[in-house]
């Protein structure tokens, strides 16, 4: 091969070629020639085709004639002539040493030697004819006017050929200006054929470079756009700090351009021609830059701030050209950035450059420091622009001036004045709208304009943008196919969407009367009774209903809805904004407007956009204050009635009739229907809205409409930030509530859900990778349906109407397959495991038990909800059994019982269901084992009565006599009422603060009755009750299994403090009898079917053992204070059963099943957590749980469980001696208190269980009372006035 003929060398310079060309998209990437040969050097690991090429093909056949018969010699002799081929292993030491042996021959050097000297030959040839074949294309490229070749040869040629420096050099020399065209144009070709990285680092490139912008700037575009050519190569091939020069080049070359005069900007009937030779040449060049803008935001982060900086400032200051022109038409100049608007219309080149925090902090700095003007002018074309609107739209109805009217589906080729003006005012908003996202962009305003005498400000700004939304309400079709809508409304409201996202934003922007007072203006004038100068009312006042929706939606912008009253928007009186919005959808809902009478056809559109701002108001406690005297609700359920009725005589579509109209008509009706349903179940969010919710009669179809949306994982609307987690806790904080989840179908889907990610599995997955054993008590997998159950099972009122009078299933056989669907399903089949039957269904059975275990655990932490529990199921005589079950030897009672993670559950539910106290009176055992002999050192028990480790005695505090005790022995006579209730109310928040061990039981005893006696004597809220029932009706009353239980636990309770001693419990047998003979009297009879609702209170009268405890045990004094406290506003509120189905409440009130407990003071305890400790309301909203379902579990039993019995005392005397709104003050103490464990707690996702589970430790009241009585001074006007008024709610 080494004596290589002709006909050989042309056949393979042939397969060299087809082997480049064919490889021509993996080198053409190469920045440089190394890179090229690294990639040809792993070529075979990269390319699949690379056995079938042809020039591979025919090295193998070279190596195949050259080696063959050596190869097989030396197989032979390794091998032997009579030898089985080699198998394994030992084929593979044969193939390595047959080619070590073969590599190290001199044939092998031979060869390689010959191959070496062939193809230097032919690459010599192949290079000799490079200028031979350029020379050519060129002439072929002159004759056929092309920029590109069709063979294979060329575009090897162009792409791959290497150029030296000293041909660099004279390149660069032929590109002098003062050269033949003809010569440059050749320059240039061969130029844009070399790679860039070898032109951009060779010694002659800075004048090269000059002579390259020579040539940018001619007119004919042969030698602009070759240039533009090389340009674009080099953009994508280069380093910044090489292609900052070629962008700045390129920037002063466009700057030059415009500088020189020629270009005016189109006026009257004349048109800019973009296909005019000078505008084509600018067009193309302004085009490679702002690809280069858009792209440069990916690699410039990695080079120094001093290149980024220069491209920034370059483009600056090509856009801050000829800012200084006239007003007339024939004064305008055409500017560089009317040709970058119309290439990039919504500035995504500035988006991008604002995006990063590197970029975007020397872009604002730059703007503030040397080009300010550049938002100057920006802010100057959005406010000629309004005002062209403003001033067109009083001249003539039609289309403004300005707006593009249509674009052709073509490309277009020319564009007017207007079309220039409008272009560079959406490319002038996107980018003051990317400037006010950022603090720093802010602070650019405001801003001296020529036209303005006072400075222009962000809220200028604003307002003048909203103007324009009231022009161009409509968006116009899309101008071009690859674009969003370009119509000034849009634009408009999608700065303003934008805005409202950011609370610092909004902030400075939109939340200002100007703004709000713009925004309502059209409201007003509709109120008033006039007409509106709007282009289309209807879409324009729905526009502003989607604005003052998002608004309303931050804490800021609630705020200043609600509370700012110095808006100018009505001339009879000054009034909030909230109060305008919701007699102005007031007003839409009764069709109570002239101006609009002629717009029915989008009447529902826009009535349903009110409420929704209304909505924003009324979810949250401090906007329901606002709302609630307008009966918005009312209006609401009302139009949903009246849609109901009509939507039921919509014709049925019949198969083969024309369903057009009829079937738009019908979802027209359904999705007007689905608004009113959606807006009515809002008022849930708040525990006085559930309230209202209930009184309209919709709960049941509007929980349906929620079910629905949730099977659905539909958001729950474009402004809420979190699902439908929270409303569905309030719900279950209440009977009806709850009744409404369970009837549409909720309560067995979380049921369900659980199930299934419990025992059954969701698919068949796990049958091939089985999931791991799970190391926590309660699987990660099975968390969210924990905690959707606890939430569910919060309050006692859904435990008792879920599971109240039904019984537990208790088969014989439950079959695989069987899955539990209800909450009594649940108790069976996971707490109430106690057959083998139970157990062998169970899958898991000691997580699955676990799980129920921990459950109950939760259940029982409301004490009514464990003695329903324990009365209908006896589920602590159960766990009991499983208990002396557990035990080696269950015949021997002194025997031990095993410990194992079941039987330790067990211990602590039994524990704290039998165990009554605060944090320092009983003692919980944990539910871990510890390391050492002992792992669990706490006594397990299987009977009653309970260890009395799990107990503490209460210390004996002997005190002095107390200026307390003194003044409650003084006469009193001398004294009136009130003045003795002030003294008095002064000695005890004395004695709380300084020395609350002198409040023994015996001074809070006398306090209580001297207090609830002087009040009912001043201050009787109900009307007094002479009530004397005779013995026999006393004795004859009988208590529920769920009050003797009562009665039990807290004699118990009061033992284990030594306030009762003898027959105690035959002693408050008698006076709950009596108790509950007064109150059944005080009840209406109902026909509800809730079953709160039909046997009297449901649960144990907790007040009246807190008093009877309060009163050591006597029973005599214990019902003569109940007597004269019933007739208390204090006992609407303290007394839970006082107050139930009530005949002193509304009708509508008491039938409803919503204690005052919690449509007052839960409410009001959310409304100012949110204005006090905000942290906790968050995460409370977070979590999806509610302060007011804490609040109702806490009040509901007097703080059982939760407090010392020393603080529960305190609590009581304090709201019967402070007033009842301190209810609400030391519920929000309390979460004050625990502000950092429910912090803690919610990232952990604990937040429930441990508000339920744990005491509250170390709170004294008198820690916080300074706190209460400032809460006192500022909300008793609100919180007292409210509570006073239950008499008369009837909503």
């Amino acid at each position: 091969m080494s004596q290589l003929s002709a006909g050989d060398e042309l056949e393979l310079q042939s397969l060299l070629k087809q082997l480049l060309c064919s490889i021509q998209d993996k080198i053409s990437v190469a920045p440089s020639a190394e890179s090229a040969e690294e990639i040809l050097l792993h070529l075979e690991e990269t390319d699949k085709n690379f056995h079938n090429y042809e020039f591979v093909k025919y090295l193998r056949q070279y190596v195949e004639r050259s080696l063959g018969s050596m190869v097989e010699e030396e197989t032979k002799k390794l091998t032997g002539e009579d030898s089985q081929p080699a198998i394994g292993s030992g084929h593979d030491v044969l193939i390595h040493t047959v080619t070590r042996r073969t590599r190290d021959s001199a044939q092998f050097q031979q060869m390689m030697q010959s191959l070496k000297n062939s193809m230097v030959l032919v690459l010599e040839s192949l290079i000799n004819r490079f200028e031979e074949d350029q020379l050519r294309k060129e002439e072929q490229h002159r004759q056929s006017n092309t920029d590109n070749c069709s063979d294979s040869d060329s575009s090897f040629n162009q792409s791959y050929a290497f150029i030296r420096q000293e041909q660099l050099q004279v390149l660069a020399e032929k590109l002098d200006i003062g050269k033949p065209k003809q010569v440059r144009w050749q320059a240039l070709q061969a130029l844009c054929c070399a790679p860039p990285s070898d032109v951009l680092s060779c010694d002659s490139w800075t004048g090269l470079r000059r002579n390259l912008c020579a040539a940018l700037a001619e007119a004919d575009p042969d030698l602009s756009d070759l240039v533009l050519q090389f340009f674009s190569r080099s953009f994508s091939s280069s380093p910044l700090s090489v292609t900052r020069e070629i962008y700045s080049s390129l920037g002063k070359s466009v700057e030059s351009s415009f500088l020189s005069g020629k270009l005016t900007f189109p006026s009257g009937s004349s048109v800019l021609d973009v296909n005019a030779v000078e505008i084509s040449r600018l067009l193309k060049q302004i085009r490679l830059m702002n690809d280069f803008q858009k792209d440069v935001t990916t690699f410039w982060i990695r080079h120094p701030e001093i290149f980024m900086e220069e491209v920034i400032e370059s483009t600056f200051s090509l856009l801050t050209l000829h800012q200084e022109f006239g007003s007339a038409a024939t004064d305008k100049h055409l500017e560089p950035v009317h040709l970058l608007a119309l290439l990039d219309v919504r500035a995504s080149w500035f988006k991008k450059w604002m995006h990063g925090y590197y970029s975007r902090t020397v872009v604002l700095r730059l703007l503030e420091r040397r080009y300010k003007s550049l938002v100057v002018a920006a802010l100057q074309q959005c406010l000629q622009y309004s005002h062209a609107c403003r001033r067109l739209a009083e001249e003539t109805s039609g289309p403004p001036a300005g707006e593009p009217q249509t674009y052709g589906s073509a490309q277009r080729s020319s564009y007017s004045g207007e079309e220039l003006e409008y272009a560079h005012f959406v490319h002038s908003l996107c980018m003051l709208g990317k400037i006010l996202l950022y603090a720093n962009g802010r602070k650019l305003f405001p801003v001296q304009t020529r036209k303005h005498k006072e400075p222009v400000g962000l809220t200028d700004l604003v307002v003048a943008l909203i103007n324009i939304m009231y022009r161009h309400p409509e968006a116009p079709p899309s101008h071009t196919p690859h674009t969003d809508s370009l119509s000034p409304g849009a634009l408009v409201m999608e700065l303003l969407w934008t805005l409202c996202e950011r609370d610092e934003c909004a902030a400075e922007c939109l939340h200002q009367g100007a703004v709000l007072e713009t925004l309502l203006d059209p409201v007003m004038l509709l109120l008033q009774g006039q007409q509106v100068q709007l282009k289309s009312p209807v879409a324009t006042l729905t526009l502003i209903a989607d604005v003052l929706a998002r608004i309303a939606n931050t804490d800021g912008g609630l705020s200043l809805f609600l509370y700012e009253k110095k808006l100018e928007v009505e001339r009879s009186e000054g009034t909030s904004a909230a109060h305008v919005i919701v007699r102005f959808t007031l007003r839409l809902l009764g069709n109570d407007l002239p101006a609009l009478a002629h717009c029915q056809g989008h009447h529902w559109a826009l009535c349903g956009a009110f409420i929704f701002v209304c909505r924003q108001f009324y979810n949250t406690c401090e906007g329901l204050q606002v709302v609630l005297p307008y009966g918005l609700h009312t209006a609401v359920s009302q139009a949903w009635r009246q849609m109901s009725s009509v939507s039921e005589r919509v014709p049925t579509p019949v198969p083969g009739a024309s369903a057009g109209a009829s079937t738009q008509e019908t979802q027209n009706l359904m999705l007007w229907e689905e608004t009113l349903l959606d807006g009515l179940l809002n008022f849930a969010a708040t525990p006085k809205g559930l309230l209202l919710l209930q009184q309209t009669g919709a709960i049941n179809e509007c929980v349906s409409y929620m079910f629905s949306r949730f099977t659905k994982k539909l958001q729950v609307s474009r402004c809420e930030k979190f699902g439908y987690g929270v409303m569905v806790t309030q719900l279950a904080a209440t009977a009806p509530g709850v009744r409404a989840l369970h009837a549409s179908g909720l309560v067995r889907a979380l049921v369900m859900e659980l199930w299934s990610a419990l025992e059954s599995g969701a698919d068949d997955v796990k049958a091939v990778r089985p999931k791991p054993t799970p190391m926590e008590p309660i699987d990660r997998s099975c968390l969210k349906s924990f905690l959707s159950l606890v939430n569910l099972l919060s309050s006692s009122g859904s435990v008792w109407e879920l599971l109240g009078r039904q019984p537990l299933a208790n088969k014989s056989l439950y079959p695989l397959r069987e899955v539990a669907s209800s909450i009594p399903d649940l108790i069976d089949r996971l707490i109430a495991v106690n057959s083998d039957e139970k157990i062998r269904s169970l899958f898991h059975y000691e997580q699955s038990h676990t799980f129920g275990l921990r459950l109950l655990s939760v259940l029982c932490c409301s004490l009514d909800s464990f003695l329903l529990l324990d009365s209908q199921y006896h589920l602590s005589s159960m766990l009991l059994q499983s208990q002396r079950d557990n035990m080696a030897d269950p015949e021997d009672d002194q025997g031990s019982i095993m410990v194992d993670g079941l039987s330790v559950e067990r211990n602590h539910v039994l524990v704290r269901v039998l165990a009554v106290g605060g944090p320092s009176e009983r003692i919980l055992p944990p539910r871990a084992l510890q390391e050492g002999e002992r792992p669990y050192p706490w006594p397990m028990f299987c009977s009653s009565p309970l260890p009395s480790c799990y107990t503490l005695d209460r210390p004996q505090i002997f005190s002095a006599k107390s200026d307390i005790g003194v003044f409650l022995a003084s006469p009193k006579d001398a004294e009136t009422d009130v003045s003795w209730l002030d003294a008095c109310r002064r000695h005890f928040c004395q004695a709380v603060t300084s020395d609350p061990d002198s409040l023994t039981g015996e001074v809070l005893a006398d306090l209580v009755e001297d207090v609830v006696l002087r009040l009912s004597a001043t201050e009787c809220f109900f009307p007094p009750v002479r009530f004397k029932a005779e013995e026999k009706s006393v004795t004859n009353t009988a208590l529920s299994p769920v009050e003797q239980l009562g009665v039990h636990t807290c004699v118990r309770y009061g033992r284990n403090l030594k306030l009762l001693r003898g027959d105690a419990a035959t002693e408050l047998t008698l006076l709950m009898k009596q108790v509950k003979t007064f109150l059944s009297s005080q009840r209406i009879k109902t026909s509800s079917q809730l079953t709160t609702l039909q046997d009297g209170y449901p649960g144990h009268d907790w007040l009246t053992s807190t008093v009877f405890l309060l009163m050591a045990g006597d029973p005599q004094r214990s019902f003569s204070l109940l007597l004269q406290l019933s007739c208390l506003l204090a006992s609407a509120f303290l007394w839970p059963a006082r107050i139930h189905a009530s005949v002193h409440l509304p009708r509508e009130v008491a039938e409803s099943g919503v204690p005052p407990l919690y449509w007052s003071t839960a409410h009001y305890l959310e409304l100012l957590l949110k204005a006090e400790v905000p942290l906790v309301h968050s995460a409370f909203r977070m979590s999806g749980f509610t302060p007011s379902q804490m609040c109702l579990h806490w009040l509901t039993q007097c703080l059982w469980n939760y407090l010392d019995w020393t603080e529960i005392r305190l609590y009581l005397s304090c709201c019967l001696l402070l007033g009842p709104d301190y209810q609400v003050y030391i519920s929000l103490a309390l979460l004050k208190h625990l502000q950092p464990h429910i912090l803690q707690r919610s990232q952990a996702q604990e937040l429930q269980v441990f508000l339920k589970e744990e005491p509250i430790r170390g709170f004294r009241l008198g820690h916080y009372l300074e706190f209460m009585e400032d809460l006192e001074r500022r909300y008793r006007s609100v919180v007292l006035t409210d509570m006073q008024s239950i008499l008369s709610r009837a909503q």
